[in-house]
């Protein structure tokens, strides 16, 4: 007992005791039953009593006896029981007799490594998993080699493999231009700029929100109103006095939305009397003018919608200014201002002076001081951005201006600078996740420590996250409106109308599967090819469409000496780029035709199993003498709509009588007459009206008499 030590150790991996330094035999070494770790019995502070502790032994860590021992920097700590859980756990895995050795060795190693508490926690809940197979499905097929998890924000190469944008950004930087599973050549373009495959985007989202939606069919109500502003057109116009083509002398069209043009936040779905939904992340249009009748950002040319005064209530991303740095979730955006505009000009990228916090640099100024939400409008002309859309103008949510400065930009002139933090309740258009943000820390900024003038909220934010509520809400009121709020005229509510739409439900992997869809023929596609714009579409479709279509052209000289052949620019049939390189050998993405059969089977699989079950239930419910033939002319069971040859001439096909069948005796009983068979011809197969038309609350059978 020479050797006891304060803080107690166990072997090494070469069966060294660390605390005497020597190789114990197995005679004088002790294996604790929770973690299998072997322990020098000489050098334990208390020995084993008798011979059936010993068999039984715990060592001082899974005891918590071994205490004394420092902890060192940068290790994990314990929260609250997350210890004690962590042993009740082991001490299941060991009292398990259906387990052999080896099982529970390969537990306990998944446990203490972290990596399966997950899949205790699914085994323990197998009820659940069937119904969670739809995101099992993703899992198997779309799984990013470097995390192993469900790709955030996805990539896809030309060869077809989907990674993680960090993933694939992290893999570039390290100058390896090959695909990391099949070793595929990946174009330069695509390796500076990655494209995010939005249809995997909704596919994760859809398969983790899948979680929440219960089966059963359901109905919803769609408000239908009249036109607010009944002049104007549903798109942006033109006058005799436009003077240019197109829409650059263009007015803007009638407003769908009733907020005022100084609404600060979201656009909730009762101020959206048209579709009653509000306008959601995500939603895009072709247009700045098409932005403001949703009343999104106002100004059609204008980066920054606000007053210097009031504040700012959006802003449109659209690369202007080439120190703008985009990082999705947060951005650094510049001010206006500090360019020659005078006379006729719209744009002009040469920075001419500095910029100052006056106008609508001034308004997002008071936005930041105040903490007031700001919607974001992200355009396609913003070339530099990954998160920017492919197309037209998409809104993205709501963000929080959270400092603001002035530095020496690229051109050499004082700009003023922005840090946008996103905090809005639904998730960004590029990830996967069902639910919104959280708040997160600042960012670190380098160019902070050139700055000038830097402003920083001081006072609590108007619009922050409820922690109660688990949502971003407005904390303090919002500030009023100075304009007048368009207001819907009482006969346009008096002649608004109701109409219920019948929405059948719709499996979530059915939804899944109608995801896939190609751009082309919009069916489900069939051996998709994911371009390098992340387009997908079905191989014969792509091919069809350029048949006939070379990549090069060969060119000659006037003396007929051949002349370098001349590359051909085949366009995306969605976008403007360039897929000549991808054309020449285009693969088949696996991974999408994987899960679109095994989807197809699922489905096929379910609709087998509800037909199962709805033929046993309705043999349970049907009686026995219900199910006898009902002897009726097969005349007067004609639906062509002809006139019935059986018909009563007294009648003159105004009535028809209804017949009541008597289940017991086989006969039928007069109980009426109703309209609507005029001559015996049908109305409409779901009509009332109809002959032999059985209604199942009374089993009423119309006949003609």
């Amino acid at each position: 007992m020479a050797h006891v030590s304060l803080i107690p150790l166990p072997l090494d991996s070469d069966g060294v005791c660390m605390v005497c330094k020597t190789t114990p035999s197995e005679e004088t070494t002790l294996t604790c039953v929770t973690c299998a770790t072997p322990w020098h019995v000489t050098c334990l502070k208390s020995l084993p009593e008798t011979l059936a502790f010993a068999l039984k032994f715990e060592c001082p860590d899974c005891s918590g006896e071994g205490g004394g021992a420092p902890v060192a920097e940068g290790a994990p700590t314990v929260v609250g029981g997350a210890e004690g859980e962590l042993m009740r756990r082991v001490r299941e895995i060991e009292a398990d007799s259906g387990l052999s050795e080896a099982e529970k060795a390969k537990r306990r190693q998944e446990l203490l490594s972290g990596k399966g508490k997950a899949k205790m926690e699914d085994e323990d809940e197998e009820g659940e998993e069937k119904e969670y197979d739809v995101l099992k499905v993703l899992h198997e097929s779309f799984k990013c080699c470097f995390c192993m998890q469900l790709p955030e924000r996805p990539v896809t190469t030309p060869c077809g493999h989907n990674f993680c944008l960090k993933c694939f950004e992290k893999w570039i930087r390290q100058g390896k231009n090959s695909c990391a599973k099949c070793r595929s050549h990946i174009p330069p373009a695509m390796a500076t700029r990655p494209r995010i495959n939005l249809a995997l985007v909704d596919s994760i989202r859809l398969a983790k929100m899948s979680r929440s939606i219960t089966s059963g069919s359901c109905q919803t109500a769609f408000f239908l109103t009249q036109n607010l502003n009944q002049d104007r057109p549903d798109t942006a116009y033109t006058t005799e006095r436009a003077k240019k083509p197109g829409k650059a002398n263009a007015k803007c069209g009638r407003i769908f939305v009733t907020v005022p043009d100084d609404h600060f936040g979201p656009i909730p779905a009762e101020n959206d009397p048209e579709r009653m939904q509000g306008v959601l992340v995500g939603e895009s249009w072709p247009d700045r003018l098409t932005c403001a009748q949703w009343g999104v950002h106002r100004p059609p040319v204008a980066g920054i919608a606000g007053q210097s005064e009031y504040g700012a209530q959006s802003i449109a991303l659209s690369g202007g200014y080439e120190d703008d740095q985009d990082h999705g979730e947060w951005f650094l955006y510049t001010g206006s201002g500090g360019r020659d505009l005078q006379g006729n000009k719209r744009t002009n990228k040469e920075q001419s002076k500095d910029q100052e916090f006056t106008l609508a640099n001034q308004a997002l100024r008071v936005s930041c001081m105040k903490g007031y939400p700001i919607r974001v409008l992200r355009s396609c002309k913003e070339k530099r951005s990954v998160y920017a859309p492919l197309e037209g103008n998409r809104y993205d949510g709501i963000y929080r201006i959270e400092k603001c400065w002035r530095k020496v930009g690229i051109q050499g002139f004082k700009v003023c600078r922005y840090l946008f933090i996103r905090c809005d309740n639904a998730p960004a258009p590029w990830t996967s996740d069902e639910n919104g943000d959280r708040p997160r820390p600042l960012p670190d900024i380098p160019e902070l420590e050139d700055a000038e003038n830097v402003c920083e909220r001081e006072e609590s934010p108007s619009w922050d996250f409820d922690e109660e509520e688990a949502v971003w809400k407005w904390r303090k009121a919002p500030p009023r409106s100075k304009k007048k709020v368009v207001q819907v005229n009482p006969e346009d509510l008096q002649r608004t109308r109701v109409t219920i739409r019948k929405v059948q439900y719709v499996s979530a992997k059915e939804k899944l599967l109608n995801g896939f869809t190609c751009l082309l023929c919009h069916e489900v596609l069939t051996l998709p090819l994911t371009t390098p714009c992340a387009h997908n579409f079905c191989k014969c479709c792509l091919e069809k469409a350029f048949a006939g279509q070379s990549s090069t052209k060969e060119r000659t000289c006037h003396n007929g000496r051949k002349l370098r052949a001349q590359k051909i620019v085949l366009k995306c049939p969605t976008c403007d780029y360039d897929i000549s390189e991808f054309l020449q050998n285009p693969q088949v993405n696996r991974e999408i035709m994987g899960v679109i059969e095994k989807l197809r089977e699922s489905i096929a699989k379910d609709k087998m199993e509800r037909a199962a079950e709805e033929a046993m239930l309705t043999s349970e419910t049907i009686p026995e003498s219900s199910k006898t033939d009902v002897n009726i002319p097969k005349e007067s069971t004609d639906l062509a709509g002809s006139k019935r040859k059986d018909a009563d001439p007294s009648l003159n096909g105004q009535e028809s009588k209804k017949i009541k069948y008597d289940e017991a005796n086989g006969s039928s009983k007069d109980i009426g007459t109703s309209e609507g068979v005029q001559g015996g011809i049908v109305e409409g197969n779901n009509s009332p009206s109809s002959p032999l038309q059985m209604e199942p609350e009374n089993d009423l059978l119309c006949v003609t008499n």
